[in-house]
C-alpha cells in the first residue's frame, strides 16, 4: 500500500491540502470485529480533510508509510474507478452489511471535486437487499438525497450524522474543517423529510469537554427535533497515532486536561469500566426519551414527557473520572 501510494501522482493541491489518485483492487474491507453491526466497510478516501483532533483513524495513514499524523488530513486519497470495482464485488454476492465512512468521511471536500463517494452510491443503487449505512459529518449528503431514497427503496439505507456537541465554538475546536453542527442538523431535516432514516451519533464522548449530561441531551433533543430515529453515544477511544495529534492539541487548548488523559490513556487506548458504562447507561435513557420505539421514517414525534435531569454518575460528578 505504502509503493502504491508513494507512486501516485497529484491531482490537485490548495493551501494545505494535495489530493492524490490511489489504485486499488478492492472496495470491501472485511471487518475484524464481531462485534459492531456490519460485516464490510468502504472507506471512499484514504486520510480526511475535516482533521478532527480526536480521529481514531489517523493510524491508516502509516499504511501509506507515513508517521507524521497531520499527513492524514493533508494528503487526502481518492480510489480509483471506486464504482466499477465494487460492482464486480457485488456481483459476487459477499453478503453481510456494509458500512461506508468507517475510517474517513465519505463527503469531505474531497468529494465535491471527484464525486468517489457518489461513483460508489450509484453502483449500490444497482443492487435489491443490501444493508448498508452510511456514516458522515457534512451536510454535503444532501447532495444525493434523490440517489439516496433510490436505493433505500430496495435496500435497507441508515444515514448517521456524527455530532459531538451544538456548541459552535468547541465544534470547530474539535473538528477544524467540519460543517457546523447546525448545518448538520439542517441536512438530518432534509433526509428525514426525504422519508430517509436518519441516526444522531454522538461520537465519541470525550471526558470533561462533550461528556456533560446536558450536552449529550442537546444533541439527542435536537436531533430529534430534527426528525431523527435513534441516537448513539461512545465514549472516546484513542489509538497511539491519535495521541500524536490529540495530546498537542488539549496542551494548546485545554491544557488543564492533559495530565488527566496521558494518565486515562496511559496503557490503553480505550476508556473502560464504569465510565463506559454510564456513557453506554445515559445513551439507553436518551433514546427513550427522545425515541420512543417504533421507529419510523419521516419526522420524529416531539419529546413526550416532563423533561428529567440527567446524570453521568448516580451520586453526582466524580472529581476526576474515568479512574
Amino acid at each position: 500500500m505504502a509503493r502504491l501510494a508513494a507512486s501516485s501522482p497529484p491531482l490537485a493541491a490548495k493551501r494545505k491540502v494535495t489530493y492524490f489518485r490511489l489504485p486499488v483492487h478492492a472496495l470491501l474491507n472485511r471487518c475484524p470485529n464481531p462485534n459492531l453491526p456490519f460485516r464490510w466497510t468502504i472507506n471512499p478516501y484514504r486520510g480526511c480533510e475535516f482533521g478532527c483532533k480526536y480521529c481514531y483513524a489517523r493510524y491508516t495513514h502509516e499504511y501509506l508509510g507515513f508517521e507524521d499524523p497531520a499527513a492524514f488530513e493533508e494528503k487526502i486519497y481518492s480510489k480509483a474507478q471506486a464504482g466499477e470495482i465494487l460492482r464486480r464485488e457485488l456481483r459476487r454476492d459477499p453478503g453481510g452489511a456494509i458500512a461506508i465512512g468507517a475510517a474517513t468521511d465519505p463527503y469531505q471536500p474531497a468529494e465535491r471535486i471527484y464525486g468517489t463517494t457518489r461513483s460508489i452510491l450509484e453502483t449500490i443503487a444497482e443492487f435489491r437487499g443490501l444493508s448498508v449505512s452510511l456514516t458522515t459529518k457534512s451536510d454535503l449528503v444532501m447532495r444525493d438525497v434523490a440517489l439516496l431514497r433510490e436505493i433505500a427503496a430496495d435496500n435497507h439505507l441508515q444515514i448517521n450524522m456524527t455530532i459531538v456537541t451544538l456548541d459552535p465554538a468547541l465544534a470547530r475546536k474539535l473538528e477544524p474543517r467540519a460543517p457546523r453542527p447546525d448545518l448538520r442538523l439542517a441536512a438530518v431535516r432534509a433526509l428525514s423529510a426525504a422519508g430517509l432514516r436518519v441516526a444522531i451519533f454522538s461520537m465519541p464522548v470525550l471526558p470533561f469537554l462533550t461528556d456533560a449530561p446536558a450536552n449529550l441531551e442537546a444533541v439527542a433533543r435536537a436531533g430529534a427535533a430534527a426528525g431523527a430515529q435513534t441516537f448513539a453515544a461512545n465514549a472516546l477511544f484513542l489509538m497511539p497515532a491519535s495521541q500524536k495529534a490529540f495530546f498537542p492539541f488539549l496542551e494548546e487548548q485545554f491544557p488543564h486536561l492533559v495530565a488527566r488523559y496521558r494518565r486515562w490513556f496511559r496503557r490503553d487506548a480505550y476508556l473502560r469500566g464504569d465510565y463506559a458504562e454510564r456513557i453506554h447507561e445515559l445513551a439507553q435513557q436518551l433514546r427513550k426519551k427522545y425515541f420512543p420505539p417504533p421507529f419510523t421514517a419521516g419526522p420524529a414525534r416531539a419529546p413526550f414527557g416532563r423533561r428529567q435531569q440527567l446524570a453521568l454518575f448516580p451520586d453526582g460528578e466524580a472529581s476526576d473520572y474515568p479512574d
